[in-house]
Parts: C-alpha cells; sequence; structure tokens
C-alpha cells in the first residue's frame, strides 16, 4: 500500500475524482444466470421488459436538476436471445436488438440533455461497439476475472456465455481499435485466487498498452445478497479488498485511474485512498446502484470530507476522463465531440461557474478561488511552494513546473494567486496603468481563414460581423484628429490581410496619422501584418521594420500569436506565420529599436502545457532582446467564433483558467517582462478585478472604438473613458495611473482632454472593393 500510495501521488497528486450520474437500468432481464447477481431478474407479469423512452428521459431530467453529467446505462446481456419477453417487447417498438434501442435512447439523451450517456451494455460485437461510439462518450464491461475456472460446473460463471473470459477480453481489445475510452475491473471474492487477480490485471494491462484506451480500472469486491446461490458465500475482507487495490496500482502505474466503490465498503472507504486509489466511480443523488441496492451512495459532501482527511481534494469528472477529453479529436465519434468540448475546461474537466469571456454570464462567485474548508486538512503542496519559490528569485522553470501551476486546485491554487500577487506588490506597486487610446481597425477583409476570428469579413447577414469594409483615408484621418482632441495619446492600428494590401499600404497608413498629428504614438501592424508588407516589396522583416520605423512607426502590438505552439497553429490558424516566424518578427523589430507587446489567445483547442509552452518562448525572446513592455492575456471569446460554432473548441476559458494566466505570467514571466495587462473588454469588470488580484497590473487602452472582441460576440463596452477607468481600478484599492504606450508620463494637456471629452462622432465603414492581389515574393515564401 506504500508503494501504491506514492505511485498514485505522482500521478494523480491531490485530486482524487468521481463522476456525478444518474443510473439508467434500461433492461434487467438477462441471458446469463451469474450465482451472485441480483440485478438480473427472470420475466413477471405486469412488469416491462424494458424501461420507456419517456422513464429514461424523467431520470435524466432529474439527474440534469440534481447537476448530473452522465447518464449510466447498465443492462443486462443481450436478453432477446433467451426470453420471448425481451423479443416481444423490441418487435412492439420497432427495434431488432436491445443494442438497437440502447442506441436510440442514448440518442435522445444527446439530443435532449446535457448529460453524456456511459453505457455498459454487455459482450458487444465490434459493428455494434462502432454504432454505440456514435451516442456515447464512453463504455465499459468489467472482465471480472480472467480465469477460465469460473465457468466450469459448480464456479459463479457457470451457464453464463457471455462471462467467458476469452470474449470480454476480445471484446476489450476491439473497444481499443475502434478509439474508445474505455472502464473495466475486477470483481474480487467469487471464487477466485489472488493469483488470478494478478493475471487478470495483467491481461487488461497489455490490452491498454496496446491502445490506451482503458480509462479506469474498477476493483469491486463481492457482496453476497440474498436469493442468489452465494448467498452465505464469504465476502472478502477489507484487507483482500485493500491488496487488491494496491496490487492494481503497481501493475498499472501511476497514471492509471483505480477505483474502488465507496458504497461497498461503506465504514472504511477512507483506507481505500491509502491503498491507492484516485477515484470514488459513479455517485448519483437522483437514483440507486441498482447492482447493489442494498448498498446506499455517500453523500458528496461526506466524500469531499473523507477524502480531504486523506490530504485529497474531492472534484468532479466526466464520464470521459480529462486526458481522453483533452485528446477528444481521436477518441470521440465527431458527433458527440462538441457535447464534450462544451462542458470541459482545458484539462478535460468538467466547467465550473457559468462565467463566458466577453459575456455578461456568470457572477462573482465565479471567480472565489480561495482553498475550500474541506481541503484545510491539506495546506499547499511542497512541490508547487518550490515552483513559486523559483519563480520569486527569477529563476527559470521548466515546462512540466508551469504546467503544475496551471493545474493547481484547492490550497495551491489559492497560493499560486496570493504569491502572483505579492510578486506584482513587489515588482510595480499598487499602481494600475491604462492608456487613452483609440483603435483603428482598417479593414476587416483578410486572405486568411482563422478558424477562431469572427472578424474577418464574413456572410453580410451576419448579426455582428456585418459586411466588408476597407476605410477610406478621410475617415482614417478623421479618427485620428477626433482622438486626439478627446486626449489619446496612442492609436492603435491593426487589420484583416487585405488582398490588395501592400507594404506600401502600410507605410501610407503611418504617413496619414502623422501628418493629422505628428504627436500621436503609432502602435500598429501585427507580425503577420508587417511579414506581409514586407513580402510584397520584396524586403527582408529587417529592412521593412526599419522603413516603418522611419514613416513613423512607434511599437508594435505582439498580436496574432495565438499560441506559440504549432501543432496548434496547425489547427486554428495553418496558413498564418510559424512560431518562430512570429518569434523572428518580434526579434527583428526589438534589434530595430522598436519595443512590443506580446500576447496570447487561449480557451479554445489548446491546453496547459501549450499555455507553458508559448510564456516559456516569450520569456526566452525577452531574456535575449528586453523588448517587450508587457504581456496581455486574451481570452477566446466563443459565442461567434466559425470554430466554437462547428463544435470544434470549447467555450472559452473559465474564470479559474483567465485568472490563473494572469498569475502565472506573472511569476513565470518574472522579472523579465514587469507589466501584465488585464483585457477589460474580454474579462467584464468581475474579471478585472480577479486578475487584478492576481498579478495583474494594467488595463490596456480605454479603447474608443474596439471591433474584434465585438465581432466574436463580446458585450461589453466599445469604450471605459477615464473615469470609468479610475473608478474601476479604485473599487479595487489600488491607484490609477493614467500612462503612455510606453509607460511614460501624458502630457497635462492630453490627460485633461481625456476627462472631458465629447461623445464619440458615428464612425463611416467604407465598403470594400475588390482589388487586384499584389504580387508576393519569395521573401514570404520562406518566411
Amino acid at each position: 500500500m506504500t508503494e501504491a500510495r506514492t505511485l498514485r501521488d505522482k500521478g494523480h497528486g491531490d485530486v482524487i475524482s468521481y463522476s456525478r450520474k444518474v443510473f439508467i437500468p434500461l433492461t434487467q432481464l438477462c441471458r446469463d444466470v451469474c450465482y451472485y447477481c441480483t440485478f438480473s431478474r427472470a420475466p413477471r407479469a405486469g412488469r416491462p421488459a424494458y424501461l420507456t423512452t419517456d422513464q429514461v428521459m424523467d431520470v435524466v431530467r432529474q439527474g440534469e436538476a440534481a447537476g448530473c453529467h452522465e447518464a449510466l446505462f447498465t443492462l443486462g446481456d443481450k436478453p432477446e436471445l433467451r426470453w420471448d419477453v425481451a423479443r416481444r417487447a423490441l418487435e412492439q417498438m420497432g427495434f431488432a436488438s436491445t443494442v438497437d434501442y440502447l442506441h436510440a435512447c442514448a440518442s435522445k439523451v444527446v439530443a435532449e440533455s446535457r448529460l453524456l450517456p456511459h453505457l455498459n451494455a454487455g459482450v458487444l460485437t465490434t459493428d455494434e461497439m462502432r454504432r454505440l461510439r456514435e451516442v456515447s462518450v464512453s463504455m465499459g464491461l468489467m472482465l471480472e476475472s480472467a480465469s477460465p475456472r469460473l465457468m466450469e460446473p459448480g464456479q459463479v460463471h457457470f451457464g453464463s456465455p457471455d462471462k467467458d473470459p476469452t470474449l470480454r477480453l476480445k471484446m476489450i481489445d476491439e473497444a481499443g481499435a475502434l478509439r474508445i475510452p474505455f472502464t473495466s475491473g475486477l470483481l474480487i471474492g467469487i471464487g477466485e485466487t489472488r493469483a488470478e487477480r494478478v493475471e487478470s490485471l495483467l491481461a487488461l494491462r497489455h490490452l491498454h498498452e496496446r491502445h490506451g484506451h482503458l480509462q479506469e480500472i474498477i476493483i469491486q469486491n463481492f457482496r453476497a445478497k440474498p436469493g442468489t446461490p452465494m448467498a452465505r458465500a464469504p465476502e472478502p475482507d477489507l484487507e483482500d479488498l485493500l491488496w487488491t487495490v494496491a496490487a492494481a496500482r503497481i501493475i498499472f502505474g501511476a497514471g492509471m485511474n483505480i477505483q474502488a466503490p465507496p458504497n461497498l465498503t461503506p465504514q472504511d472507504y477512507g483506507r481505500l485512498v491509502e491503498a491507492g486509489i484516485n477515484d470514488w466511480g459513479g455517485i448519483s443523488p437522483v437514483t440507486r446502484d441498482h447492482v447493489n441496492p442494498e448498498a446506499p451512495w455517500p453523500q458528496v459532501a461526506v466524500l469531499e470530507e473523507r477524502s480531504a482527511r486523506a490530504g485529497k481534494a474531492l472534484v468532479e469528472r466526466l464520464a470521459i476522463y480529462p486526458s481522453w477529453a483533452e485528446d477528444s479529436g481521436r477518441w470521440l465519434d465527431p458527433a458527440i465531440e462538441p457535447r464534450v468540448l462544451k462542458l470541459v475546461d482545458a484539462r478535460g474537466w468538467p466547467r465550473t461557474g457559468q462565467w463566458i469571456s466577453g459575456s455578461q454570464a456568470g457572477d462573482a462567485t465565479d471567480f472565489q478561488f480561495d482553498a475550500p474548508a474541506a481541503t484545510q486538512h491539506s495546506a499547499a503542496s511542497s512541490r508547487v511552494r518550490r515552483i513559486l519559490d523559483r519563480c520569486r528569485r527569477g529563476i527559470t522553470v521548466g515546462e512540466a513546473e508551469v504546467v503544475d501551476l496551471f493545474n493547481a486546485t484547492g490550497a495551491d491554487l489559492a497560493l499560486v494567486i496570493a504569491e502572483a500577487d505579492r510578486l506584482r506588490q513587489e515588482t510595480v506597486g499598487d499602481r494600475v496603468s491604462f492608456v487613452v487610446n483609440r483603435n483603428i481597425n482598417y479593414t476587416n477583409v483578410c486572405l486568411y481563414k482563422c478558424t477562431f476570428c469572427a472578424f474577418s469579413k464574413g456572410k453580410g447577414t451576419e448579426q455582428l460581423r456585418g459586411p466588408a469594409y476597407d476605410l477610406s483615408e478621410a475617415e482614417v484621418r478623421r479618427r485620428v484628429r477626433e482622438a486626439w482632441e478627446r486626449g489619446a495619446t496612442e492609436v492603435c492600428m491593426q487589420g484583416g490581410i487585405h488582398p490588395g494590401y501592400t507594404g506600401e499600404t502600410y507605410l501610407n497608413l503611418l504617413r496619414m496619422v502623422k501628418e493629422e498629428e505628428p504627436r500621436m504614438h503609432i502602435h500598429a501592424f501585427s507580425p503577420l501584418e508587417v511579414s506581409h508588407g514586407a513580402s510584397t516589396l520584396g524586403l527582408p522583416v529587417s529592412d521593412y521594420l526599419r522603413r516603418l520605423k522611419e514613416a513613423g512607426l512607434g511599437t508594435l502590438p505582439g498580436t496574432a500569436a495565438e499560441i506559440l505552439d504549432d501543432d496548434v497553429r496547425a489547427v486554428i490558424c495553418p496558413d498564418k506565420l510559424s512560431t518562430q516566424q512570429w518569434l523572428d518578427v518580434l526579434k527583428a523589430a526589438h534589434e530595430t529599436g522598436l519595443r512590443t507587446t506580446s500576447t496570447i489567445m487561449f480557451g479554445h483547442i489548446e491546453r496547459p502545457v501549450h499555455w507553458a509552452r508559448h510564456l516559456l518562448a516569450l520569456r526566452t525572446l525577452q531574456i535575449d532582446t528586453g523588448g517587450i513592455t508587457e504581456f496581455v492575456p486574451l481570452p477566446f471569446v466563443p459565442m461567434e467564433a466559425p470554430m466554437f460554432l462547428r463544435g470544434r473548441a470549447r467555450s472559452g476559458p473559465t474564470a479559474r483558467e483567465a485568472v490563473l494566466m494572469h498569475a502565472v505570467s506573472r511569476l513565470v514571466l518574472n522579472p523579465y517582462i514587469r507589466n501584465i495587462q488585464v483585457s477589460w473588454v474580454k474579462l467584464g469588470p468581475l474579471g478585472v478585478r480577479a486578475a487584478l488580484a492576481a498579478g495583474a497590473n494594467d488595463l490596456g487602452g480605454t479603447l474608443m472604438n474596439e471591433s474584434i472582441s465585438r465581432a466574436a460576440g463580446s458585450t461589453h463596452g466599445q469604450e471605459m473613458n477615464p473615469v470609468a477607468m479610475e473608478s474601476l481600478i479604485q473599487s479595487c484599492g489600488r491607484r490609477p495611473h493614467q500612462r503612455t504606450t510606453a509607460y511614460g508620463v501624458v502630457p497635462e494637456e492630453q490627460r485633461a482632454k481625456s476627462f472631458v471629452a465629447a461623445a464619440l462622432a458615428p464612425i463611416e465603414l467604407t465598403p470594400f472593393r475588390p482589388t487586384r492581389k499584389p504580387r508576393v515574393t519569395a521573401v514570404h515564401q520562406e518566411l
């Protein structure tokens, strides 16, 4: 047990999971006659062979009301092969088999509820599993035992053809080939020896090593039940159960999810944690355990308290475990994958809270991350404390260590946030800065097809994206004049990659601004736009950057970074710059004397490991060049994003993830990037307050016009004027400070004007007129 605990803690840390479920016994008829079973029942007059679809959905709706995520279908093995009543019932309902009816019921659950089906339907053929994969997130079949001896006369599986271990192992193997997340395990105390248990576990391990599909191994102890041939058989004692749990952990190693049902050891289930489990299985607040009806589920609050006594934080999971949910494209049918993506966070755990980036959803409770009372039995882990100590001292930490910070929960999470805030106080004090600026997004026409982008030109009838436009010179100049008159010190200019734009277009935009107001700072052009401009003129990026600087460019926004990992970029922006190309443009800008910001766009398909790679890439660049002024986490706004609408992205980051991104970036980028900015457009006032308490020190710009987040569905305002900005900062107990783009002092004349600015005049979106696509040189290909 000591060895098993050590392995479990290595693989799962301080977390122990459970699934909140409803139990749906679709039919309790079965063709098998296992000696210990009370779930299987013979036909009886007046008792229907199957639950109706209305009965199934009634249970499902009760589960939804109780906050359940899993619909566990359990049923006897193909009862129509034994019982006439089952055949007749299926014929009357219009189904050829129990599997057909199960498919229809699971499909209805998927279509009409938020619950995810997990199917325990006995021994299935490959074709049956392939069909059921379309309407479920996982399946299960207990091996029980690999010993053929238990099929002999007088043994528990005699007369039960579906308990043949050869058939069961074959099905589990085929499930792996079909990429089905799968549950299996042992039933101990039914006449097998300990050696046979080990052989059974090794057989399962062999299949898992081949396919990687076994989500969990259940060690279930036999319970003697009245009315069965084994009513008086001895049950395995606690010592035997603990030995088997520990053996399973040692055989499968640190990463496997090992489960033992707590309702089957009600007096001592806390000891199961000592033996190496990391999961309690399904717990239902609605339905009983129909397989073990004599054993009620423990209350979740009790389970949480018992887990905490053992130093574990109880967390809810889905019927598909996090590692498989993270790789949903491989493990789920395309029809079911969007359902899972909407329910999970970046780690594959269920989303918590109602907050959605850019929306009005959620409340203050979504941003409360104090360690819950149940976890007070255990302080923050020594592992996280060691990582935080290295961050405070400015030592570069490794990718796995950054991931550990992003995975923090309970006391660890509270400590990460507190340490980030303390480091912010030591680094930049209580001052929260912002710049009065205007966004000028000069065109929404774009050559690129980024799957997350709702800004680039789409159908003219779409509510938020609107028609294609390409601002006239007169409108650009008017916006510059108006911005200066309203106290702005910066115009931020970016747009789509217009097919008619060349490097001269960007130079002309700079000249327009400087001609209208020479004192205006120009913060413009993403690395992608710089690359595009250079390629159309046949210039190296460094030479083109010098021309931009000479024309008046002051700084570059470090946007179009998205996620600095090429596997992710291949999905969300396949035709954009690669990670290295993006970093090279920023490096060239810094070497030219142009400072830049840096960003990350998170909450879509990426995972914590990609966040870690992104932060470490920026840290390395900053150590090399020192040219980054700030880091800006940009939560993915899902509402109108194409890949979300197609069911291919998560629902943006959770509140926890949004706050952690600010906290971890403060820690990991220390001491090289001093300013961590929070996007008020994407986080809203609640998120701003939470981020400012987790390491952030800057609110970015007042944004007289914001169109990119709005196009994606953000409902937060077009502008937050200095009065509102300062009020928000002061409400957080911090000191507001109006700054320039480069964090300098704002001329008093401009600052004064910003507080008495007139209302914005209506903007004019000049309609797009197609032009001939410019020549793209080999320079672009090399980039």
